[in-house]
């Protein structure tokens, strides 16, 4: 695999992670559709193993390192969710696994992490003292880099959650996911790129990180920015190979503001009886603030993480 994966990877990393990955269902609400104005589906990744997609991508690096250099371990930086999986899929090849995490992480996160079995590395909250961390770390241990969304095999890993939703519920008219360092997006391209060529690609974005919708609109990387949001997956700066894969399938963005967030978090958990995270909800508040680009059709929606910080809810903060 190259470091711009292509269509083809999404497919060799459904075979790979199959046996390890959970195959998550399709949710449906009426209700959510009637509000909407169309017909959502929901790929339930807040129920896969670690409570995020994030575990298809890391499982598929993982399992795709030879023995050799499996043996040393992997690294990563993660404020959480990439962290958890890339421990658990480290564990589940019997590896060592460290993960350097910033300054204010959710705390629920970082259990989920050390509950698989990584050591924490902490460092400052900036994208400069991740990467400055984890290449320290990686000096010391001899472990392999699994970064959390630039990785090619991560990529195509996250792909593989739309490929399933296609054969699970049809192809969509829109894929919606949400933004941050652009693994699920550039993975859902890939896999629309396979299965649904047809599809448009909107991805949901907050406000206070919207790299990737200045980017998109520039043509060019726009990274140089203070994320302030609370949706805590989505504070990464939007990838190299990330941006390429989105601009050449011509993904949509729409920027959504955290008060819309935390009422489509809510919403979820009252309406569709799920536990979803502010990161996820973002998707769903995506297609409640632009009705518009959504009514009458078929929307696939990746409910993509639901590890929440039950003593932190934004609803009463």
């Amino acid at each position: 695999m190259t470091d711009h994966p292509a269509a083809d990877d999404v497919l060799a990393a459904a075979a790979r992670i199959a046996g390890h990955a959970d195959l998550t269902p399709v949710l449906r609400s009426r209700t959510l559709d009637a509000i909407a104005g169309c017909r959502l589906h929901f790929k339930a990744e807040h129920l896969q193993r670690g409570g995020a997609f994030k575990f298809r991508g890391a499982c598929n690096a993982v399992w795709s390192l030879p023995d050799e250099v499996a043996a040393r371990g992997v690294v990563t930086h993660s404020s959480g969710n990439h962290g958890a999986a890339l421990a658990l899929a480290a564990r589940s090849r019997g590896i060592p696994c460290h993960v350097v995490v910033p300054e204010g992480a959710v705390a629920a996160k970082l259990a989920n992490i050390q509950r698989h079995g990584a050591t924490l590395w902490r460092c400052e909250a900036t994208q400069a003292a991740r990467e400055a961390t984890c290449a320290q770390v990686q000096d010391a241990t001899g472990a392999h880099l699994v970064h959390p969304y630039a990785d090619a095999r991560v990529i195509a890993g996250q792909g593989t959650a739309t490929l399933e939703l296609v054969g699970q519920a049809g192809v969509p008219d829109v894929m919606v996911v949400p933004v941050g360092g652009g693994g699920l997006a550039a993975g859902t391209a890939l896999a629309l790129a396979a299965v649904a060529p047809g599809c448009r690609l909107v991805l949901a974005e907050p406000a206070g990180a919207d790299d990737t919708a200045r980017s998109l609109a520039a043509g060019e990387r726009r990274i140089d920015f203070v994320p302030d949001t609370v949706c805590d997956g989505l504070r990464g700066a939007l990838g190299a190979p990330n941006f390429a894969l989105l601009r050449a399938w011509g993904a949509e963005v729409v920027v959504v503001d955290d008060a819309a967030t935390v009422a489509a978090m809510r919403l979820a958990w009252q309406v569709l009886k799920q536990v979803i995270e502010p990161s996820s909800a973002i998707a769903l508040a995506a297609v409640l603030a632009q009705p518009e680009r959504f009514a009458g059709r078929d929307v696939g929606v990746v409910l993509s993480g639901g590890n929440v910080e039950l003593e932190a809810l934004p609803w009463h903060a």
